[in-house]
C-alpha cells in the first residue's frame, strides 16, 4: 500500500463510503477530469474544466444552440439594437430564480458586466468582452441596456456567466479563495448546482429543481479528478465513472469496441499551439521573463515554422484524430476558419529554414548549433505538461526538427501549475498550449491584441504576448462589421497576419474523442446536433440533456467503492487525482473558450 500512497495525493477528509452515497438514491452521471480546475470563480476561471462547470451553474444572457451553434435566448429571452448599433437593450426572462430563492434580474446582469468594468481583478478570465462597454445600466427588472463605444458585432455571443448582485457584492477580493467556496458560488440559477468541491479531487452538483428549461432528467452530476487520461479510462472500464474525454488515439481505438461502452468523435473546437516567447512584456510595454532574445526576430520564429511538420505530429502523435493548423479560428467555425494558401503555409522544409537562418546570420559554430548576436549557442527551452500525453510524444519530434536546423532544444515537462506560472511570467522560450474558441471568433481575436498584455507579470489575459499594430488595426474593424461576409474577410486577414508574424505556431486541430457508459446512459445532446462534441460545449446541452439508460447502474449512484479507500483512523482518501493550479490561471486553458 506504501507505494500507492506515495503515487497519489492524500488529503484528511470526512468520509464518504459508496454505501451511503448509494443510498442517497436517485440517477448520478459521474463524469471524469483529466484537466485541473483552477477556479469556480467565474471572473477567474480559465481551464476548460473550471468553465464547463460555470456553463452549469449560472444562465448567461445569450449562447451558442445545441442545433447549430448561432445565438439562442438565455437569460435574455430576445434583444434589440439601435439603428446606430451602439445600444442593446436585452429583455431579461422573468419568473426565474436564483437557488436561494431570489429572484434573477437585469440588475443581476448589471452587476455582472460592471463588476468587471471596474474591477481590475475581475477582468481576468472575461475582461476583454467589455472593453468597449460605455455602460450598462438596468431601467427596471427585465430590461438590461448596454451601451458600447463604438459598434461591437459580439454582442449576441457574450460568454459571461451572470452572477447573483446579492452575493458577489459582498465579495471585496475578488481573488480571496473564499470566493470558491460553496457558500459564493453554490447560488446559481443554470440547470445544476454546485454542492460540494474539493479542491484536486471532486465538484458536486444537484439537478436544478428550478430551471427555466426544466428540470434535467439526472439528479446529480459529479465531476471526479485523474491524474491522467489512462487512469480515467481504468475507471470507466470499471464502471466507477460513466464519461471520460482527452482520450488519446489509442484509448479511442480501443474503446471502440468495448462491452457497454459508446464512443464519439466530432470536430473539435479548440487548437493546438506551440508558443514562442518572442518577448513577453505587460500593458505598459515593460519586458517581463527570461526569453531567449533571438526569438524576437520574426526570421527566426518562421524558420522554426518551417522547421516543424505537423502532419506527422496529427499522423504520430494523434493517430491521425486532427488536422494540420492554420490559423486561429479552428475549421470547426468553417465561416471564420482561414487556411495559409500554398504560398503563405510554412510547410514542413529544413532547407529552407536552414537558409533563412544563414541569410538571417545565425552562423552555425563547431558543433553545429546556431550562434546568437550574443555570441553564444542558441539554446531553447521546451516547455510542456508531463501529464499530457501530446506534449510528452511531441517534445521528442519538435526537439529534433529544431535540431536538425541547429538550434538546440532541451524539453522541460513539469507540473501543470509550473507550466502556468511559467508561461504566465514570461519564463519560457516555447511552450506547448492551445485554447478552447467560441462560434463568434471575436474573443480569441481580441485575447491577442496589445490591449490583453498584462498589467502585470502573473496574469494570463494574452494568450502569447502577441502585440502588433496591424492585427489590432485588422481587429478594430471586425469588431465593428456587422455585414456577415464583409467580417468574415476581416477575420480571415487578421489570422493571417498572426500567422505571418509567428507568434506562435498552430500545430494542429484535434478531434475530439470521448466515451460513456452506454448501460449507464442512453444518449447526450451533441453540439451541433448529430456530429458534434459532448463535454466541453460551447453551452450546457451535453450533460443537460443526459438521459440515463434503462436500468443503469448510475440509477443509484455515486462514487463507487472504488473511487474512495479508508486508511486508518484518520480517513485519509486516497484518488488518482490531478493538481490545482493554486490561484493562477494557465493560457492553454477553455480553455476558454
Amino acid at each position: 500500500m506504501g507505494a500507492a500512497v506515495a503515487a497519489a495525493a492524500l488529503v484528511t477528509g470526512p468520509f464518504v463510503p459508496a454505501a451511503h452515497a448509494q443510498q442517497q438514491g436517485g440517477t448520478v452521471l459521474r463524469v471524469a477530469l483529466v484537466q485541473e480546475i483552477d477556479h469556480l470563480n467565474p471572473f477567474l476561471a480559465s481551464f476548460a474544466s473550471s468553465t464547463m462547470v460555470g456553463r452549469m451553474t449560472w444562465e448567461f444572457l445569450t449562447l451558442p444552440s445545441a442545433e447549430d451553434n448561432t445565438p439562442a435566448p438565455g437569460l435574455a429571452e430576445s434583444w434589440s439594437t439601435s439603428p446606430d448599433k451602439l445600444t442593446w437593450t436585452y429583455r431579461i426572462r422573468d419568473g426565474v430564480k436564483w437557488s436561494d430563492g431570489k429572484p434573477v434580474t437585469a440588475r443581476d446582469a448589471a452587476y455582472t458586466f460592471t463588476r468587471i468594468m471596474t474591477d481590475e481583478n475581475a477582468q481576468e478570465a472575461n475582461g476583454t468582452y467589455v472593453e468597449n462597454f460605455e455602460s450598462v445600466t438596468a431601467p427596471d427588472d427585465r430590461t438590461l441596456v448596454i451601451r458600447t463605444k463604438t459598434p461591437q458585432a459580439s454582442m449576441t455571443a457574450l460568454d459571461v456567466p451572470i452572477v447573483p448582485e446579492h452575493i458577489w457584492a459582498n465579495q471585496a477580493n475578488m481573488t480571496d479563495p473564499a470566493t470558491d467556496s460553496v457558500p459564493v458560488v453554490g447560488v446559481g440559477d443554470g440547470p445544476f448546482l454546485i454542492t460540494e468541491y474539493r479542491p484536486n479531487e471532486l465538484v458536486r452538483l444537484k439537478a436544478n429543481p428550478d430551471y427555466w428549461r426544466g428540470r434535467a432528467k439526472i439528479d446529480e452530476l459529479q465531476f471526479i479528478s485523474y491524474k491522467n487520461s489512462e487512469a480515467a479510462v481504468n475507471a470507466l472500464r470499471n464502471d466507477e465513472v460513466d464519461f471520460v474525454n482527452r482520450l488519446t488515439s489509442t484509448q479511442f481505438d480501443t474503446l471502440k469496441n468495448a462491452e457497454d461502452i459508446t464512443t464519439n468523435q466530432a470536430t473539435g473546437r479548440r487548437y493546438r499551439e506551440l508558443i514562442i516567447n518572442h518577448g513577453a512584456q505587460t500593458l505598459s510595454r515593460q519586458p517581463i521573463g527570461d526569453g531567449n532574445p533571438v526569438l524576437k526576430d520574426v526570421r527566426v520564429r518562421q524558420a522554426i515554422a518551417r522547421a516543424l511538420d505537423p502532419q506527422t505530429l496529427v499522423d504520430k502523435v494523434l493517430g491521425g484524430y486532427g488536422q494540420p493548423g492554420g490559423g486561429i479560428v479552428p475549421a470547426s467555425f468553417p465561416a471564420y476558419h482561414w487556411e495559409p494558401s500554398p504560398g503563405e503555409r510554412y510547410t514542413f522544409d529544413p532547407a529552407a529554414a536552414n537558409a533563412q537562418l544563414d541569410q538571417a546570420g545565425y552562423p552555425r559554430g563547431a558543433d553545429g548549433t546556431r550562434i546568437g548576436p550574443d555570441g553564444k549557442p542558441i539554446e531553447l527551452r521546451l516547455l510542456g505538461r508531463a501529464s499530457e500525453d501530446f506534449a510528452q510524444r511531441a517534445s521528442d519530434y519538435v526537439v529534433s526538427w529544431l535540431g536538425a536546423i541547429g538550434i538546440k532544444a532541451t524539453k522541460q515537462l513539469v507540473s501543470d501549475n509550473e507550466v502556468d506560472e511559467r508561461t504566465n511570467d514570461g519564463n519560457y522560450d516555447l511552450a506547448f498550449s492551445g485554447w478552447g474558441t467560441s462560434p463568434d471568433p471575436d474573443y480569441i481575436l481580441s485575447k491577442q491584441t496589445c490591449a490583453a498584455l498584462p498589467a502585470v507579470a502573473g496574469s494570463s489575459s494574452s494568450t502569447a504576448f502577441f502585440c502588433d499594430p496591424e492585427f489590432d488595426r485588422l481587429y478594430a474593424a471586425e469588431s465593428t462589421e456587422f455585414d456577415p461576409a464583409k467580417r468574415a474577410d476581416l477575420v480571415k486577414q487578421a489570422q493571417a497576419r498572426y500567422y505571418n508574424q509567428v507568434p506562435s505556431i498552430v500545430l494542429d486541430y484535434d478531434n475530439v474523442l470521448e466515451a460513456y457508459r452506454s448501460d449507464n446512459f442512453a444518449s447526450f445532446t451533441k453540439q451541433p446536433a448529430g456530429t458534434g462534441q459532448i463535454m466541453e460545449q460551447s453551452g450546457y446541452w451535453g450533460f443537460y440533456g443526459a438521459t440515463p439508460a434503462e436500468g443503469g447502474s448510475s440509477a443509484a449512484g455515486g462514487l463507487s467503492a472504488g473511487a474512495w479507500i479508508a486508511i486508518g483512523a484518520g480517513v485519509v482518501i486516497v484518488l488518482a487525482i490531478a493538481g490545482t493550479a493554486a490561484g493562477r490561471r494557465r493560457k492553454s486553458a477553455d480553455d476558454q473558450e
